[in-house]
């Protein structure tokens, strides 16, 4: 600012008639140079200080904005990105703890499952054993029925035959203990 005060000065003080000044080309007159001086000094002032005092702080304070917003933006991410690896986090660590509870109760559910099934496998195979007994009996029943059934069938038979021989019924008793007997030698056959 000073060298160009400096030479403004001595473009002032001094009368030099430079080349072109006479043929019209006032601005390198130097009877004009105070006037221009001044000019040229009082606009470039102003806009010195229409750029120093409005227009660069507004253009300083939107950088600065911006820089602000910028970095609480990405403070503000960096807090969801943290907050974000924290729900992650516990959500495996959730998802895993369920895997755990379901094979738990998998496995108590298999061996539940496989108590019942030895349980209802043991009541079912008494209720078998208790059938084939019930069956058994009602057999050795049947067979003791149907012997006396034969025997009483065969003592009415041989009854009416010898009847029908003889033409006089015989005495019951005889005829029954002959069965008897007959009955008892061969009953090991079928027994």
């Amino acid at each position: 600012m000073r060298l160009f005060l400096l030479l403004i000065g001595i473009f002032i003080t001094s009368k030099i008639n430079l080349f072109a000044a006479e043929a019209g080309m006032p601005q390198l007159d130097s009877t004009y140079w105070v006037s221009q001086a001044f000019w040229l000094m009082l606009f470039f002032t102003l806009l010195y200080l229409a750029l120093s005092k409005l227009f660069i702080p507004k253009i300083k304070d939107g950088i600065d904005d911006r820089e602000n917003k910028i970095k609480d933006d990405l403070d503000e991410a960096q807090k969801l990105k943290n907050v974000a690896e924290k729900k992650l986090n516990e959500y495996e660590l959730s998802i895993e703890n369920t895997k755990k509870e379901v094979q738990k109760i998998l496995f108590e559910s298999k061996k539940k499952l496989n108590s019942e099934m030895q349980n209802k496998k043991r009541n079912f195979e008494k209720e078998i054993e208790a059938e084939i007994e019930n069956a058994e009996k009602e057999i050795e029943n049947f067979k003791k029925d149907s012997l006396k059934s034969i025997s009483v069938i065969s003592e009415e038979m041989t009854s009416k035959v010898i009847e029908m021989i003889s033409g006089e019924p015989m005495n019951q008793s005889s005829v029954k203990a002959s069965i008897l007997e007959s009955t008892k030698k061969n009953l090991n056959k079928y027994l």
